[in-house]
């Protein structure tokens, strides 16, 4: 399975690093996720390719204009089929690992990134499936929370992780989060690991694993035990 992100962007530049190291870069090269950035700036019609105009109305700051973003929007939804359209916004629903998980099912999505003030309404209104949030914060575009998007769904994708178990155990997959880990030397300074992870119990590492996760969320996260 493979999944395509077509990204919209005033300002690309701050999309190549997050995609081009790591896990990201694998996930690409092994053709198990397809990331294109699209300067939004490429479909402006005048000479000096503006992207941005004042609000009507009057007041502060300047927004992206509905021109441009549709016509991306349009060429790219010609050529294929997306299962969303998303537009990444402090007003949208907040991300979690759920979405995540229901996004790794689908296959193509445009995520366009908001700058300025924001999007001419028009096209939230005839062309957004999906407006996501990544906090309750601003940032200066989108474009880093549109990263965050993509790498949280991509790294879900089989065959993208070396140990393809590792995803199923991170923080929040079950409404937990991730019990304490620890690696070699067993003793540092003093400091032990726990021997229940040296006695090669599987069973009862699991059990120790889970007891430490529900007890890790009660104290930091007691929020994500509501519903249980």
């Amino acid at each position: 399975m493979s999944i395509r992100f077509d990204i919209l962007s005033v300002v690309p530049g701050l999309l190549e690093s997050p995609f081009a190291h790591s896990i990201m870069k694998r996930a690409v090269q092994k053709g198990l996720a397809e990331v294109v950035i699209h300067n939004i700036r490429d479909y402006a019609t005048n000479k000096h390719k503006t992207v941005d105009d004042s609000p009507y109305g009057g007041g502060a700051g300047m927004v992206m204009m509905i021109e441009p973003v549709v016509a991306c929007i349009e060429k790219l939804s010609s050529e294929r089929h997306y299962d969303e359209i998303i537009y990444m916004s402090p007003d949208g629903e907040l991300f979690d690992q759920k979405m995540a998980n229901q996004f790794s099912l689908k296959g193509n999505f445009i995520v366009l990134c908001g700058h300025y003030k924001g999007i001419d309404e028009r096209i939230r209104e005839h062309f957004i499936t999906k407006e996501i949030s990544v906090g309750n914060y601003v940032l200066s575009g989108g474009e880093l929370a549109a990263a965050v998007v993509c790498d949280a769904i991509i790294r879900l994708l089989p065959g993208v992780l070396n140990d393809e178990t590792s995803a199923l155990s991170d923080s929040f997959q079950d409404d937990l989060l991730a019990p304490p880990v620890y690696t070699r030397p067993s003793e540092f300074r003093g400091w032990k690991v726990p021997d229940i992870l040296l006695s090669g119990n599987t069973p009862e590492v699991d059990k120790w694993r889970h007891e430490k996760s529900i007890e890790r969320t009660k104290i930091r996260r007691p929020d994500l035990l509501k519903g249980q």
